[in-house]
């Protein structure tokens, strides 16, 4: 027979979800009452979304979940957190000149915060236009939804356990997702403590920095704004200068960090459990390594020899040695992992060094981790696939498993990552050539590269792309039409489109 969605079990988990998610709204509250600004508008935003997620939950007291549910719980609790996420922009815009009073551009803001995106909407980014608390909102935003909203939730609310093995594959539905516990809701817990630990760390990192006088203007404000937004691998900052804000000092304790964050948070638990050889020994680490550290070389060299203009945000590059390193090594380390941030315009910078940035971003980060992108594993074992159909074809009569790390990979995961791919591929193809129509309607024409890199940068939720939309621009001007579909595409991007897709394929035969 077929199985269809339990819209009332669904509605219900959604609403439990916002409910505790409308909690998190308590920290730009306390930063509006610090500041004195906006706290009215946080405070109605909090009622509103309490009164939002009990309307929901008291739709079915006792749900249960299908795998179609789950499905649908996950899709919907992201685009719902999206819209709840948006009405402080609203509420807190009404009457002033901000962008993000306009509910398209506020949930646009919303929806690249929560999918880490870190796109903006406005071409605003100060205190003197936007107050604290709504900044601080931003980057809440990123690291509410860096390690994952379901997985968060799992981790707190035990009604959600019950059904959290079929939630957590839903929301990371690519390769990588382990099972580090007997039980789920302990695997939860232990991946956002681990998160909530290198977050933590990086604050102390960047507030020591500042009260040490290495970096004055990083203030304790600014360093949990950035430690919000860089594990998440989300790339919004309080500072219009994004990093290239701060001294070169403060740019390079970001690295490190931002590196992590594209890593396998799994990884981190063996690490803590004595065995740091799981690390060590896994595949798909030492290429992400290797990746970042060949992509970086090559930049540098690229940088050094006048890939950029001779003055920039961060100073003079060429000729620099200091200056090239440590712009290439940031960039390819913000963007390869699709974290966004910016210490130099790269949008300006020569054709060769932006089309190694855009195979960066094609990458992205390891599975398991809070990077978006292809994965590296997935181009791994699709590259693997590709020479074994060659081997065999050659070799008609040999059969030939593909193999990773040792391990024999299973038919249907290579099947999921070839349908990912080529979806990932079609929806960015597609949509590039919608962008491109729909900004020329309206006499803002983009570049097809430009275009190309619009969609690459908000399916892959990498955030900045190229000309007027790089790292120091702003989707403002873009059409309705177009941030709507950019929020689809940050949307599906963060769940890899198959969940979301397969909402819409047709009841499954249940035998």
């Amino acid at each position: 027979m077929t199985r269809t969605i339990d819209a009332r079990a669904t509605l219900s988990y959604t609403g439990s979800i916002v409910k505790l998610l409308s909690a998190s709204m308590a920290v730009p509250l306390v930063v509006a009452l610090i500041y004195g600004e906006d706290a009215l508008a946080f405070a109605a935003s909090m009622t509103v979304a309490v009164a939002i997620g009990a309307g929901l939950e008291r739709l079915d007291d006792e749900p249960e979940l299908g795998p179609r549910d789950a499905l649908a719980v996950v899709s919907l609790a992201w685009l719902t957190a999206a819209v709840v996420g948006a009405i402080p922009y609203v509420i807190a815009g009404y009457g002033t000149p901000s962008a993000l009073a306009h509910p398209v551009n506020a949930l646009f803001e919303s929806m690249s915060g929560f999918t880490t995106t870190g796109a903006t909407a406005t071409a605003e980014i100060s205190f003197e236009q936007h107050s604290h608390a709504v900044l601080m909102w931003r980057q809440l935003t990123q690291w509410l939804g860096g390690m994952g909203i379901i997985v968060l939730m799992i981790a707190i609310l035990p009604q959600l356990a019950v059904n959290g093995a079929q939630l957590m594959e839903s929301e990371a539905p690519g390769p990588g997702l382990q099972k580090l516990t007997p039980r789920i809701v302990e695997t939860a817990r232990a991946l956002w403590l681990i998160y909530l630990g290198f977050t933590v760390a990086m604050i102390a990192v960047l507030a020591l920095l500042g009260l040490t006088g290495y970096a004055p203007e990083m203030d304790l404000y600014n360093a949990f704004a950035h430690g919000f937004s860089t594990l998440p691998t989300g790339g919004f900052s309080p500072e219009a200068e994004s990093i290239g804000a701060f001294s070169p000092v403060v740019q390079w304790a970001f690295v490190p960090f931002m590196v992590i964050a594209g890593v396998n948070f799994a990884l981190f638990w063996y690490v803590l459990r004595d065995d740091p050889r799981e690390m060590f020994e896994n595949t798909e680490f030492r290429i992400y390594l290797g990746l970042v550290t060949a992509f970086a070389a090559v930049l540098a060299v690229g940088l050094f020899y006048g890939g950029a203009p001779a003055t920039d945000i961060g100073g003079i590059t060429e000729g620099v040695p200091e200056n090239a390193l440590r712009q290439a090594v940031f960039q390819v380390a913000s963007l390869m992992n699709s974290t966004g941030f910016a210490t130099a315009d790269f949008a300006e910078w020569d054709t060769q060094t932006q089309f190694l940035l855009l195979f960066a971003m094609f990458i992205g980060g390891s599975a398991g981790s809070t990077g978006g992108g292809i994965k590296v594993i997935r181009w791994l074992i699709l590259l693997k696939t590709l020479r074994r159909e060659l081997y065999t074809t050659a070799n008609p009569d040999v059969v030939r498993p593909v193999r990773l790390g040792g391990e024999v990979v299973d038919e249907d995961v290579i099947r999921g990552i070839l349908v990912f791919t080529l979806l990932y591929f079609l929806v960015f193809a597609l949509s590039a050539v919608f962008i491109e129509l729909d900004t020329a309607r309206i006499g803002e024409r983009l570049t097809g590269t430009e275009a190309l890199a619009a969609s690459l940068a908000t399916i892959g939720n990498i955030g900045p792309g190229l000309g007027p939309l790089g790292p120091f621009g702003s989707y403002e001007f873009l059409p309705n039409t177009t941030k709507l579909l950019m929020i689809g595409l940050m949307w599906i991007g963060r769940l890899e489109i198959v969940p979301v897709l397969a909402l819409f394929v047709a009841g499954v035969d249940e035998q």
